[in-house]
């Protein structure tokens, strides 16, 4: 009867580390290409409370889609409503990103957005993709 039940907690655990872990899976992003940039092979996820602060966590190429234009490109992305964090690319160049955007007041963040832009400078709106919209888990 004790091997039983120990292989009934067993079961339990590991069936309950598989939803964990396909919670907190990388998901795709689709290519934003507004005109100028090209943002691919995005990936995301939203961390658990005890990894990486519960951080929305992104990363993927953006590209400058138009190097003789002589503007720059650049991503923001947001984390449970508050103020884009911007983060630039180069000019004639494409880099890989690697970034987390968490809210310190919350243990885990579980709604973010993210675009791609284009810097046209200070006399002309910049460019940029529609926001795209991501909602995560609800933690324990």
């Amino acid at each position: 009867m004790k091997k039983v039940l120990v292989g009934a907690g067993a079961a339990v655990l590991f069936f309950a580390g598989v939803g964990t872990a396909a919670a907190d899976a990388w998901h795709h992003l689709p290519a934003m290409a507004p005109q100028g940039v090209y943002f691919s092979d995005g990936k995301y996820q939203f961390n658990p409370p005890e990894r990486n602060h519960g951080a929305f966590e992104w990363k993927g190429q953006l590209t400058d889609a138009l190097p003789n234009d002589g503007h720059n490109v650049y991503m923001l992305a947001r984390a449970e409503g508050h103020g884009w964090s911007r983060y630039n690319g180069k000019q004639r160049r494409t880099v890989y990103m690697h970034q987390s955007n968490w809210d310190g007041a919350q243990r885990y963040t579980n709604d973010a957005e993210i675009r791609a832009c284009r810097d046209r400078g200070s006399l002309r709106p910049d460019n940029c993709s529609p926001t795209l919209a991501y909602h995560g888990p609800k933690w324990n």
